[in-house]
């Protein structure tokens, strides 16, 4: 006996057999039962389903009628039961068992029903839906003589005999009980149900019981073997016919339609009314003049003007617009994370549409995506279909957008304040910028793309100069680049100055770590320098580096701890910096939270191991525990440990406050 039918077989002893009102059974409380028994309650099943389903059969329908036997709501307990009676001891068992095996036993007694009979066939007295196998004949292990007979001998009852020996002998309830629950399963005559089961009880004797616990009747411990390969081979080909014609068939009587053709990708239309297809129309695109940002009091994305040389061309805008609204299998789609793919609410706003490496791209934006649209210059089928969020995009964040992009390579479209555009290495903090050209629409030249580098021996960033300020944008594989910033939290600023290069030139190569999360921008922050203990060591800085998303949560805080870097050679990008904690979705280190706590085990001169740790300058004290107990007053600590020491360290800010470091 397995142990979950021993289980049950303990439980149906626990109670008392005085007769009470009966409970109610949940939903959940079904449901636990039926996972708990399962194994039991499909064998049932399958000892009283109709032989002559086949083993095959029999296995999945017995399945099935296990997995569809959960209420649909709120119902008496004991399944069909109108009024309790008096039970032995051995007769009571858990309300939801219960219920569910009156469900699955009247469901398998409707399996043998004739299909003729004058009334709407039974779902039970159907082939099961689920679970379905495809090529295989699944059926238990075959047993011994023994299990062979009595399978024969339960052949020849009919399914409430085979009921009633099952639950008498499998269940091992009374005979008050196998009525009852026979009338429940609406068994027209319980007592000649009984009275076949004593004749195979007697056929069988005292060991009938133990052989329904055999492996022969156990269905979920199965067999495969493969179906009739010959006419499986038959059937296919007949089905690829099928197919074919209906195909053929279909393409005949959309040709009066007009076809496709001019929505290009796009799948068939799926709705028809006056808000789409006005969302649809090339000529109620919004277009931008040159010099609306000149007069607006907001510079983003809604004052840009519609350039490139395709501008006009209304039959590729219209099968931009059509993909957009619903791209067919020959699109390929991405979107930011936290963006709505769906079509535009109303007449988008044209930002580009012109031929690049390529291919024809047009660029929409609808007020909170940008949207990129590209074909193949060459007419080929196929188009890609990129999304973006955008709102909330200030003047730094409307700077460019991705207009083309190579295996290697990224072109940019700028905005169009933008007056100056250049290319520097991040990796190269002494090193200038390179001038990269911009045709009339603001297209710059191909520049190398480190979203798809494959390892980090440079880092090329584009610099925009719009006349306030020289942003620095960085490519991370999405549509929207992203902006550097460093500084505090509360007040970050461009990359700019020897200091801030020299750290980002550290940094950039953790920037991989945060492709394809929606990035808007990144944000270094020297929180803390720390003489290092031991002569000669040089001092430390501490960063803390931010990336915030585009939709708000799914932010990453890194916190890095850059020892002194040896110089290095002529081509050579400088070493990173160590991770010393790496945090998700925290305020930690953003206008919310200004303050951060980090630690790490450093190995000094002389095989000696230091805690260090460090906290912004709201941090008054500093406290470890676990390997090393130390107090210290003010942000910074240096205390000697052993090698693999793990320490627990916090600290208090100024208003008493305390702060966990980051991990």
């Amino acid at each position: 006996m397995s142990t979950q039918e021993a289980q049950h077989t303990r439980k149906a002893a626990e109670s008392g057999g005085a007769a009470s009102v009966v409970a109610p059974v949940d939903v959940e409380q079904a449901e636990a039962a039926l996972v708990e028994h399962y194994p039991r309650l499909v064998r049932i099943a399958y000892l009283v389903l109709p032989p002559s389903l086949g083993r095959n059969r029999r296995v999945l329908t017995a399945h099935a009628l296990v997995q569809r036997s959960l209420p649909r709501r709120r119902t008496a307990g004991g399944g069909e039961v109108a009024m309790p009676v008096q039970r032995r001891p051995e007769d009571a068992v858990d309300p939801g068992y219960a219920y569910v095996r009156g469900r699955v036993l009247r469901q398998a007694l409707e399996a043998g029903l004739p299909l003729w009979r004058r009334a709407w066939p039974k779902r039970a007295q159907l082939p099961p839906l689920l679970p379905v196998v495809w090529g295989l004949r699944l059926f238990p292990r075959s047993g011994g003589a023994d299990e062979l007979a009595l399978d024969q001998r339960m052949a020849a009852l009919s399914g409430a005999g085979r009921a009633a020996y099952v639950l008498r002998c499998l269940e091992r309830q009374g005979d008050a009980e196998v009525r009852r629950m026979l009338t429940a399963a609406r068994v027209a005559d319980p007592k000649a149900a009984l009275a076949e089961a004593d004749r195979i009880e007697a056929a069988c004797g005292v060991g009938g019981a133990s052989l329904l616990e055999s492996p022969e009747f156990d269905p979920c411990s199965l067999q495969a073997r493969p179906t009739d390969l010959m006419r499986r081979r038959q059937h296919a080909k007949a089905a690829l016919a099928a197919g074919v014609a209906a195909v053929v068939c279909g393409a005949l009587l959309g040709l009066p339609g007009g076809g496709w053709g001019p929505d290009g990708a796009a799948a068939p239309p799926y709705a028809r009314n006056p808000v789409s297809e006005a969302a649809l129309d090339p000529a109620k695109l919004r277009r931008v003049t040159p010099t609306a940002w000149q007069r607006s009091s907001r510079t983003d994305f809604s004052v840009w003007p519609a350039r490139g040389g395709l501008v006009d061309d209304e039959a590729l805008l219209r099968r931009a617009l059509a993909v957009w609204a619903r791209p067919g299998s020959r699109v390929r789609a991405s979107a930011t994370p936290g963006t709505m793919p769906g079509p535009p609410m109303g007449p988008p706003q044209l930002l580009f549409a012109g031929e690049v490496d390529g291919a024809r791209v047009v660029l929409f934006h609808d007020g909170l995506r940008a949207v990129r649209y590209a074909e193949p210059e060459d007419g080929a089928d196929g188009a890609a279909l990129d999304f973006a969020r955008t709102d909330g995009a200030d003047t730094a964040a409307s700077s460019a957008l991705v207009v083309g992009r190579t295996y290697a390579n990224v072109r940019y479209l700028t905005a169009p304040w933008v007056r100056g555009v250049a290319v520097r290495d991040l990796l190269v903090p002494d090193g200038g910028t390179r001038p990269l050209e911009r045709d009339a629409a603001g297209v710059t030249a191909p520049m190398q793309s480190p979203a798809t580098a494959r390892d980090c021996r440079s880092w090329d960033v584009l610099e925009v100069r719009d006349g306030v300020a020289t942003r620095v944008l960085t490519d991370l594989g999405e549509l929207t680049p992203v902006r550097l910033t460093s500084g505090p939290p509360v007040k970050p600023v461009d990359v700019a100055g020897r200091d801030a290069r020299r750290e980002w030139a550290r940094t950039a190569c953790l920037l991989p770590t945060m492709r394809a999360l929606g990035v808007r921008s990144v944000n270094s922050w020297r929180f803390a320098e720390q003489e290092l203990p031991g002569p000669g060591t040089g001092t430390a800085v501490w960063l803390c580096t931010r990336a915030e998303t585009w939709r708000g949560p799914g932010s990453r805080v890194l916190a890095q701890f850059q020892a002194p870097a040896p110089d290095t050679g002529p081509g050579e990008p400088p070493a990173a910096g160590a991770i010393a904690a790496r945090v998700e979705d925290s305020p930690t280190c953003g206008t919310r939270e200004p303050h951060v706590l980090a630690g790490v085990l450093w190995k000094g001169p002389g095989d000696r191991w230091y805690v260090l740790a460090a906290g912004s300058p709201q941090v008054a004290s500093l406290a470890t525990s676990g390997g090393v107990e130390e107090d210290a007053e003010g942000r910074l600590m240096a205390v000697e440990a052993e090698r693999g020491t793990r320490v627990e360290l916090t600290g208090r800010l100024e208003d008493g406050t305390r702060i966990d470091a980051l991990r």
